[in-house]
């Protein structure tokens, strides 16, 4: 098997010069001050500079509280992390705006979020359909470029967008998105998405790598292919599924609480052969989403 570079220390450049972490860790679910200690004790220790947070998980302020006690302990100083937060499903846009971020600032303890992203293309709920999504979306993105002028964030993006919401919103506004982040595994692989992202220079980041398997799925992990192709380059199914990923140019933030599937999540030294890469991208046969779903959004 032929070395190469860690995909596991690389940093993607986004459209504005920004340096990106292509490997972060997503915090969904660390819902205790002592969950999110321990996971970024481990992080922090595994080599990982890039945390994903978001109002909705419920957990900025353990984050800060973990930082301002395990930076110190690891030599670490803020400009050497990129944090990324999310505006909150629940906005009401406009306005509100500056005020959730800010919220977010003072609950992360810090002066500025390195991405800040708008978590969902609107309110997953029963007003779901209605037309002021867009209009609403617009003024969010309008909001969020504002931050990004006064320097408040460094660099800004989506979440959960579809091609269609993502089409709308870059054809209109003067900065688009350098970001989408989006649910991103074998069995859900949007070539159309991939393309339009390359074509507009929209960097995308996969969560859900592993496909369902936080919430029990383990379908994709035990797949025949990707354990086959496993063994071929001696690593396990998780890395395989990260390396193609980052090969397509994709950053991920797979999420884990276990020291041992932290340090193999980061340890991403080989590449896999474009057939096996081909084989991989096939899968997206079983077209089977995990997460939450976006096309109901108007």
């Amino acid at each position: 098997m032929a070395k190469t570079v860690n995909y596991g220390d690389m940093n993607f450049a986004l459209k504005n010069g920004i340096n990106m972490p292509a490997v972060g860790l997503g915090t969904y679910r660390l819902n205790t001050q002592e969950l999110m200690f321990q996971t970024i004790d481990y992080a922090l220790a595994s080599g990982y500079r890039l945390f994903d947070t978001a109002p909705d998980y419920g957990n900025e302020k353990f984050m800060r509280d973990a930082f301002k006690q395990l930076l110190p302990k690891y030599g670490l100083t803020r400009k050497e992390l990129f944090i990324t937060s999310k505006l909150s499903v629940h906005s009401k846009g406009g306005k509100f705006i500056s005020k959730a971020f800010e919220r977010s600032l003072e609950n992360l303890g810090l002066d500025y979020i390195d991405m800040y992203l708008v978590h969902f293309p609107g309110p997953p709920n029963s007003d779901s359909r209605s037309t002021k999504n867009e209009t609403l979306r617009a003024e969010s993105w309008m909001a969020i470029t504002k931050l990004y002028d006064e320097s408040k964030v460094n660099a800004i993006g989506v979440s959960n967008f579809t091609l269609r919401h993502l089409m709308q919103l870059t054809e209109i506004m003067a900065i688009g998105p350098m970001v989408n982040q989006i649910e991103w595994h074998p069995y859900y692989y949007q070539l159309e998405m991939l393309q339009y992202c390359c074509d507009h220079n929209i960097r995308l980041q996969g969560y859900y790598s592993f496909g369902g398997l936080s919430h029990g799925h383990k379908a994709l992990m035990e797949d025949p292919v990707v354990k086959k192709i496993a063994h071929i380059y001696q690593s396990t199914t998780a890395q395989v599924l990260l390396v193609w990923a980052l090969q397509r140019g994709i950053a991920v933030i797979p999420k884990s609480t276990n020291l041992c599937h932290m340090q193999q999540n980061k340890n991403l030294n080989f590449r896999l052969a474009e057939k096996d890469l081909n084989a991989l991208d096939a899968l997206s046969i079983n077209n089977r989403k995990y997460g939450w779903d976006p096309t109901g959004i108007a």
